[in-house]
C-alpha cells in the first residue's frame, strides 16, 4: 500500500510542476476529456488535488497512525475526497464564475456616451472612445447631424450603421460620468 501511496504523491507533484510549466496547454487538452461527463466537479485540477491528498495521507497516516491498512486507505480516501471538493468550492467553481469577456456587440453601442478622440466633420470620419466595463473601445465615428464635433467633446451614439458609429453632440447638465 506504502507503494501506492507514494505513487500517488508522486504523480500529484509531477502533474503540478508540469502544468505550471505547460499552464493552459494540459488544462485545455484534460478539460476536454471530462466534458463528456456531465458534472461540473470533475475537473482535471480537482481530479490531480485528490490524487495527490490521498497519496500524502496515506503515507501520513501509515506512518503515524496504528490503523490497519484499510482503515488507512478508506480514511485517505474520505480526506481526498473532502480536499477535492474544498478546492472545487474555493478554488475552480469562483474563479469560473469570474470570468468575464470585454467582447461586445457592435450594436451594443447605440445609447452609449462617449469621448471624441479624433474631431467628426461634418462631412467625414473622426473617432470617438466609449467604456464598456473596464476598458475603452475606440471607434470609427461620423456626424449624425452633420455638424462637426471637436476632439474631447462627449458624444452619444445614435446608430451603427456598416461599422460606424453616428453620433451627435451629448449635451447634458447633469454630470453624467464617460
Amino acid at each position: 500500500m506504502q507503494t501506492l501511496y507514494l505513487g500517488c504523491l508522486a504523480l500529484g507533484v509531477i502533474f503540478a510542476f508540469v502544468s505550471v510549466l505547460l499552464g493552459d496547454v494540459i488544462g485545455d487538452a484534460l478539460d476536454g476529456i471530462t466534458d463528456a461527463l456531465s458534472f461540473d466537479f470533475v475537473n482535471p485540477a480537482v481530479i490531480a488535488g485528490g490524487v495527490t491528498v490521498f497519496g500524502g495521507a496515506g503515507i501520513l497516516l501509515t506512518r503515524y497512525t496504528g490503523l490497519e491498512p484499510g482503515a488507512v486507505l478508506a480514511l485517505s480516501l474520505l480526506i481526498a475526497a473532502f480536499m477535492g471538493l474544498v478546492l472545487y468550492l474555493a478554488v475552480i467553481r469562483p474563479t469560473r464564475n469570474s470570468e468575464t469577456s470585454t467582447g461586445f456587440s457592435m450594436a451594443e453601442l447605440a445609447g452609449r456616451i462617449g469621448e471624441v478622440t479624433v474631431p467628426v466633420p461634418a462631412q467625414g470620419y473622426g473617432e470617438i472612445m466609449v467604456r464598456f466595463g473596464a476598458s475603452n473601445s475606440l471607434h470609427t465615428a461620423a456626424s449624425f447631424d452633420r455638424l462637426p464635433l471637436p476632439a474631447g467633446s462627449r458624444a452619444v451614439v445614435v446608430e451603427v450603421r456598416e461599422g460606424v458609429a453616428l453620433v451627435t453632440e451629448f449635451d447634458d447638465q447633469r454630470g453624467v460620468d464617460v
